[in-house]
């Protein structure tokens, strides 16, 4: 089936595409990008003025927490939060129960992904077994079960020579080692950033130094092997001059921030929520600030969500006693168009780079371009829609976030994968728009 997608505005930052243009997509790959194309006997879809028709955003950093935790998360809901959220694609961190160290969970986690049919899901496999940090877990066997990164996150890879270990054998396969950048002894038994805050409440700090000195670490060992290396969840600035270093070397360094680095500071520990609680802390304006920063000129690389969801028992406890982590599937691009672009801080277009072409760029995947013969994966914005945030009516099982009761300008409109319209938001776009691409299964409602 052929559809057109009449109207709006065509963000595609890999080809140059920035205006007025229509999308003619034929099954599940994208035909035509042009103005004032013909409809060559495809189904019209007219897309309002003003909304945004761009590549499938990608979150190259999500816990599904299946297998094994399933209470939190599952990878049916966690896919439907995704697409909910405008993504087309996310990547999944191994820190399952089991890990995923072997084919057997990479194979589980694909059928899954398979059997719900609404994101593509990409595994990240581990570096260590069982993310122990003391032997490599089989790089080569990952790759093959379909595995487009490794990293052993929630924890550091903390010997020197392991993580030089996994660049080297990670090279083999063109696959980028993800770290999770923390010195454990420095990081101790801490619970937010050190600073004025946690010291004024009483709580155990964690020093921006325990995150700027694996950075440094890595982007050498990165710089040693040849081999890619990606800084997951950047959170302080002496991070970011250690990218900007390595990048300035042409090392092989890329990474990201999160939209709650980019919101929030320390300040918002005040009446110890433990929805702000997540790991890397919060940290002071001055990072905040940093990082927004290395978003306009182009030192970071990715916003990804590090969506980590945990049941409500699990968080109503006093803040250290618990678990680190936000979601994030469904705020992410709502918090990106409020905060970034209609700031004034970043364009359309770099927002599509950050959330788009340059995820599946460092993953190497397909998507991030509306190239003819890409495949169809697409997000609908709709730029100026009012979104207030109600955790109540997240598609995610967890509703862990500091977020709630904010309105936001700019949502989701609708999500394609595939030529489908896997989502479609009712709250700015009447039933039926999308007709024939949309999927039984898509429940409309708000992000």
């Amino acid at each position: 089936m052929k559809v057109l997608l009449k109207g709006g505005r065509v963000v595609d930052p890999a080809n140059g595409v920035d205006g007025a243009a229509d999308v003619l997509i034929d099954g599940a790959t994208v035909a035509r990008v042009g103005r004032d194309l013909p409809s060559d006997g495809a189904r019209i879809i007219d897309v309002p003025p003003g909304w945004i028709v761009c590549p499938g955003f990608i979150d190259m950093h999500v816990h599904l927490r299946e297998p094994g935790q399933e209470h939190k998360e599952t990878v049916a809901t966690g896919v439907a939060a995704a697409v909910a959220g405008g993504f087309t694609a996310v990547a999944c961190m191994p820190n399952t129960n089991p890990v995923n160290d072997n084919a057997g969970v990479t194979e589980f986690i694909l059928n899954k992904a398979g059997e719900a049919g609404l994101a593509r899901v990409y595994p990240i496999g581990a570096v260590s077994r069982g993310s122990r940090g003391e032997q490599l877990a089989d790089l080569g066997e990952l790759r093959a079960a379909g595995c487009v990164a490794v990293t052993d996150d929630g924890r550091p890879v903390t010997t020197a020579l392991l993580m030089r270990r996994a660049l080297e054998y990670a090279g083999m396969f063109n696959m980028p080692v993800i770290d999770h950048c923390e010195e454990p002894t420095l990081k101790g038994d801490g619970v937010a950033h050190e600073g004025f805050h946690a010291s004024s409440l009483g709580l155990r700090g964690i020093p921006a130094a325990a995150e700027e000195i694996m950075v440094e670490r890595d982007v050498t060992l990165a710089g040693l092997t040849g081999s890619a290396v990606h800084i997951a969840h950047m959170s302080v600035r002496g991070s970011l001059r250690a990218v900007r270093a390595g990048k300035d070397r042409a090392v092989r360094v890329t990474c990201e921030v999160t939209p709650h680095h980019f919101t929030l500071t320390d300040e918002a520990l005040a009446g110890y929520d433990t929805n702000v609680k997540m790991n890397p802390p919060l940290r002071e304006v001055a990072d905040r600030e940093a990082l927004i920063q290395g978003l306009v000129d182009g030192s970071i690389d990715a916003i990804a969500t590090d969506h980590a969801p945990h049941h409500y028992d699990e968080k109503r406890v006093e803040f250290d006693l618990a678990p680190f982590g936000i979601v994030g599937l469904e705020t992410a691009v709502a918090l990106a168009l409020d905060r970034l672009l209609h700031a004034g801080v970043i364009s359309l277009s770099r927002l599509v780079e950050l959330m788009s072409l340059n995820p599946a760029r460092i993953l190497a995947v397909k998507g991030g371009t509306l190239t003819p013969g890409a495949p169809a994966d697409l997000t609908i914005l709709a730029p100026d829609h009012l979104v207030t945030v109600d955790a109540a009516r997240f598609r995610s099982k967890s509703r862990n976030t500091p977020f709630g009761g904010w309105t936001l300008r700019g949502g989701v409109a609708a999500t394609i994968v595939g030529g489908r319209a896997v989502y479609v938001n009712e709250d700015v776009a009447e039933a039926g728009r999308f007709g024939a691409m949309q999927v039984k299964t898509a429940a409309s409602g708000s992000t």
